[in-house]
This record gives structure tokens, C-alpha cells and sequence, in this order.
């Protein structure tokens, strides 16, 4: 059974945290580090709201790997302020999900970071790629589907370039 938050037309909300002091880098913000960290905690939290996080994993011996990821660092974020993230299922075929999270400063709303992922699913006991389950591909598919009616994140499908 689905997350009844994960069939509505509007981004899923998968994390909220708070700068810890050893996020803190040099130039008095959150280093590169902990904000892919911040981000891999999002995806995991999404994918329980999901079905599709530890108990799937347990359950199923499958999991999902990461392919490529993207980062986009747009704003400063210090030491003890809060931000949440808000995810998006972009896609998803037989073996792979692409996923986009924006993270967004809790008191100013200002997207502070986004995170493009493609993940692959992945059969444990043979440690090679395989397709989701019908219920789960069908389950995702419904997400993305909702999701496709929100305007698509401006960073998503960027390259890096001058």
C-alpha cells in the first residue's frame, strides 16, 4: 500500500533536517559533502513512503543502485537552519527510476540545492540489474504519472558545460 501523500499532483515531501556544525565547512556554509548526504537521506525516505525502502529490500532481496547523479548548489545554507526536501518521480521503465529532489531553506523558501538521480533495480543474490516487480513498476508509474502535471524542475536534465 502506497503513501496516500504519494498520489497527489504535487512533489512528495521525503526530508527535513537541519544543518549540523560538522556540515559546516571553511566558508561558513554546508560543505558539497553533506548536502549529497542530505539528499541520499531524502531518497531513502522517499522510497519507504513508497514501499519500496528497508522492508522491500528485506523482503525482496532487491534494492536499487545509483547510476549517475547530478547536483545543483544555488544558495548558501548555515548552521542550524532548516530545510525540507521535496521529490519528484520523473520517470521510470522496467529496470529504472529517475528521481528529482529539491531542497528548499524551511524559513526563507528559497531552493537552496537540487539532486537528479537514475537508479537502477537490482536483484541482491545476483548482484546484477533486474526489472521491478509488476506491483511496484505499476505503483511508480502512478507517481510519475501525477507528478508529470507539475511543471518540470528547470535543473532536470542538465549537463555540465560552460
Amino acid at each position: 500500500m502506497t503513501n496516500p501523500d504519494t498520489d497527489k499532483t504535487s512533489p512528495i515531501i521525503s526530508y527535513r533536517g537541519k544543518v549540523l556544525p560538522e556540515w559546516i565547512d571553511w566558508n561558513g556554509h554546508m560543505n558539497v559533502a553533506y548536502y549529497v548526504m542530505a539528499f541520499d537521506l531524502a531518497t531513502d525516505a522517499l522510497f519507504d513512503q513508497l514501499n519500496m525502502g528497508k522492508a522491500y529490500r528485506e523482503g525482496t532481496n532487491c534494492s536499487t543502485f545509483t547510476l549517475e547523479l547530478h547536483v545543483n548548489y544555488l544558495n548558501e545554507i548555515h548552521e542550524g537552519e532548516t530545510f525540507e526536501v521535496r521529490s519528484h518521480i520523473l520517470g521510470v521503465d522496467r529496470k529504472r527510476l529517475h528521481i528529482f529532489h529539491d531542497m528548499v531553506h524551511v524559513d526563507t523558501g528559497k531552493q537552496v540545492a537540487t539532486n537528479e538521480n537514475m537508479l537502477i533495480h537490482i536483484d541482491m543474490g545476483k548482484r546484477r540489474s533486474a526489472p521491478f516487480p509488476d506491483d511496484l513498476r505499476e505503483r511508480l508509474q502512478r507517481v510519475a504519472g501525477a507528478h508529470s502535471t507539475l511543471e518540470r524542475p528547470a535543473n532536470a536534465g542538465r549537463s555540465i558545460g560552460f
